[in-house]
């Protein structure tokens, strides 16, 4: 097992910090008493993970302590954490092997997909959240990435930098959180994070939004479902969100919109 890193060692303590502040105590059945602070002690943590309060002290200060995968399951038991989190846990605790891209095109068979898929909305796009490629369904519904400048063909830059994409994205805010979320995730998991935190400067430096919601250390995975736009020539348009990763490359993944049931009847 590698040992992480000062930089993910400071980062799992801030979140673990962050998930035992959004806790209350009622939710695990211990008084609230008088506290200074929202959310769980670190002693009541300690205490209900079985471990030390000096040793899970030393955790949230970003120590350079050794951890087990048992220890691990116990805090995410503990703080109550999704799928997403436990598994951004372990990311920064480099209990899972980073994802590393090829640093290859996509291969053809991706590209040919993507516009096989045509009349369906589909692109390609990197856990960076890059779009490599897309249809003209794609182009049509969400915006021609082709006529943009390469650094924009982001859906974190978009949904951030882009006016139009606040305009088209129902219920822009919850979306937006969700993707600075699955973007976090992504920047745990994989080998290379200097274009991550280039591109989280850049969007920092425009969007008091960006800046304010990254500081909150929320991770989410990808959720299939209906996403509703507000297209500026046709209108409402409900459509089912399915993303697929490549066997071949994990780092990239097929995102398609499907039709819901009755849409365009």
């Amino acid at each position: 097992m590698n040992k992480p890193a000062a930089e993910e060692r400071k980062a799992l303590g801030a979140f673990l910090a962050s998930r035992r502040a959004r806790l209350q105590p009622p939710d695990l059945g211990l008084s609230t008493g008088q506290r200074r602070t929202p959310g769980l002690r670190r002693e009541e943590v300690a205490v209900l993970a079985g471990i030390s309060v000096s040793w899970y002290t030393w955790l949230e200060q970003g120590r350079d302590i050794n951890v087990s995968m048992a220890t691990l399951e116990r805090l995410s038991r503990v703080l109550r954490l999704d799928q997403a989190e436990a598994e951004h846990l372990l990311a920064l605790s480099a209990r899972r092997p980073p994802i590393a891209g090829t640093g290859d095109d996509p291969s053809d068979g991706l590209l040919n997909l993507v516009q096989a898929l045509d009349p369906v909305p589909a692109y390609l796009r990197s856990d960076r959240l890059d779009i490599l490629a897309w249809n003209a369904a794609a182009a049509d519904v969400f915006v021609d990435y082709g006529m943009l400048e390469p650094r924009a063909r982001n859906t974190l830059w978009l949904m951030f930098l882009y006016p139009p994409y606040r305009e088209l994205i129902h219920g822009w805010e919850g979306i937006a959180r969700g993707t600075i979320g699955l973007f976090r995730g992504a920047r745990a998991k994989t080998s290379d994070k200097a274009p991550f935190d280039a591109l989280v400067e850049e969007i920092g430096a425009e969007s008091e939004e960006f800046r304010h919601w990254w500081q909150e250390l929320d991770v989410r995975g990808f959720h299939e479902g209906i996403k509703r736009l507000s297209h500026p020539t046709r209108g409402r348009i409900d459509l089912t969100c399915v993303a697929l990763v490549s066997e071949g490359r994990p780092d990239l993944s097929l995102v398609s919109y499907l039709p819901t049931p009755g849409e365009g009847d």
